[in-house]
């Protein structure tokens, strides 16, 4: 792992190299038509006096090269705080330099730092440079598990009662 990697918490003035990746991220799984926020919204989100996440940042030689999104989680199931990485880029000309590595374990020792049991993360099922990093890492995947999402229209119906029951 390169040496001038730095991994530091996100400051204000990241909110637009973060957003740019969150960005690029959904271009590279084709869904950027979907991302609704805006920097503004992500600045909130990261930096209000009750933050939903955090971010942290590598750096290489001084340059933002790679960054990841996550937020607290619990398992009811051990009874503890765990971490959910909800966004983890690394700046395409940089990946394979061992960046991606160094921000990963970085997140990892958080959520040990933290006393969590867990770190967890979904990736698309045809991302496999992603999936072969991961396992490398000693990650498995959850086959057995479905996500589930309530959104929009649906999460609005849902919580005024006016939900599906099938």
């Amino acid at each position: 792992m390169p040496e001038e990697v730095v991994v530091r918490p996100a400051r204000e003035d990241d909110v637009d190299f973060v957003f740019a990746m969150i960005r690029a991220l959904a271009e590279y799984e084709k869904a950027l038509d979907r991302v609704r926020g805006t920097p503004e919204l992500l600045r909130a989100a990261l930096f209000s006096k009750r933050p939903h996440a955090e971010a942290v940042i590598a750096e290489l030689d001084g340059q933002r090269v790679g960054v990841a999104v996550f937020h607290g989680a619990f398992s009811t199931w051990d009874c503890q705080p765990g971490i959910w990485l909800e966004d983890f880029v690394v700046v395409p000309e940089y990946r394979r330099r061992g960046i991606g590595e160094r921000l990963f374990r970085h997140v990892a020792k958080l959520a040990v730092d933290r006393g969590c049991s867990r770190l967890s993360w979904s990736a698309l099922d045809w991302n496999t440079p992603a999936l072969s990093f991961y396992a490398k890492l000693g990650a498995h995947a959850l086959d057995e598990w479905t996500n589930h999402r309530l959104s929009d229209n649906n999460l609005l119906a849902v919580a005024a009662g006016l939900g599906s029951s099938s």
